[in-house]
């Protein structure tokens, strides 16, 4: 059976501007309303622990952005579905998505998260310690995904999540499909832009990323997507 592709001008429209349209559905109510109210009620569905919540102040405290409950929750299910062994993570910030994705993993799952900024890891160092997640469990490496993702081996991880710079994503996907083992998935944060993904008058550089992003998993045989309207949007993708 043929599998829609993101890149797809027959899906593009669909996947990246679902909710957006004013037309009203059958009930009556427009759609962009209703999609609305469907993902606050995900989102609301969600509660977090004292640790994760306590990350997440903790985030706002130093500017780091965070993931919403629904995103940390899918990513917790993909974590386990993948068989969460080994996971690598692009953007630690505070350690909010890094307590998510290790819920969800194997209890001998190592967790490598990847973030420029020291004092973000030391921050999300302190949650995963209060989580009682031992040392053993994550590999904090301070520095430029650039530079790091370059470093690890091919084909080696369940799940690779992305969430840093909408600019960089190009080349964080092509390098974390790399990394995939056949059945693993890869995850990337803010898809949308807030819808700007989706404004065929949108152009700027980040929405040209973002785009170009999407191109590369579509056009990946190997990998099956899906545009999730969580968050910021969440473009996953599974390897065959």
């Amino acid at each position: 059976m043929p599998r829609g592709r993101v890149g797809d001008p027959r899906f593009a429209a669909a996947l990246y501007s679902a909710g957006m349209a004013s037309t009203d559905d059958p009930a009556g109510q427009p759609r962009s309303s209703r999609a609305e109210a469907i993902v606050a009620h995900a989102e609301q569905s969600i509660s977090e622990d004292a640790i994760v919540a306590a990350a997440r102040e903790r985030a706002v405290d130093i500017g780091a952005g965070a993931v919403t409950p629904a995103v940390g929750a899918l990513l917790s299910v993909l974590a386990r579905l993948t068989g969460g062994k080994a996971v690598v993570e692009v953007g630690t910030g505070a350690g909010v998505s890094g307590l998510w994705l290790l819920s969800g993993m194997r209890e001998d799952g190592v967790l490598t998260t990847i973030d420029v900024e020291p004092e973000h890891q030391r921050i999300a160092k302190q949650a995963f310690l209060e989580a009682g997640i031992g040392p053993g469990r994550t590999r904090l490496i301070s520095g430029r995904a650039q530079d790091v993702l370059t470093r690890l081996a091919d084909e080696s991880y369940d799940l690779v999540f992305i969430d840093a710079d909408p600019v960089d994503q190009p080349q964080f996907v092509v390098e974390g499909v790399r990394l995939l083992r056949s059945g693993g998935a890869i995850v990337v944060h803010r898809a949308a832009l807030g819808g700007r993904a989706g404004d065929a008058n949108a152009h700027d550089a980040e929405v040209a990323a973002v785009r170009e992003a999407a191109r590369l998993i579509a056009e990946d045989e190997r990998l099956t997507p899906v545009l999730v309207p969580l968050g910021d949007g969440l473009l996953a993708a599974a390897r065959d």
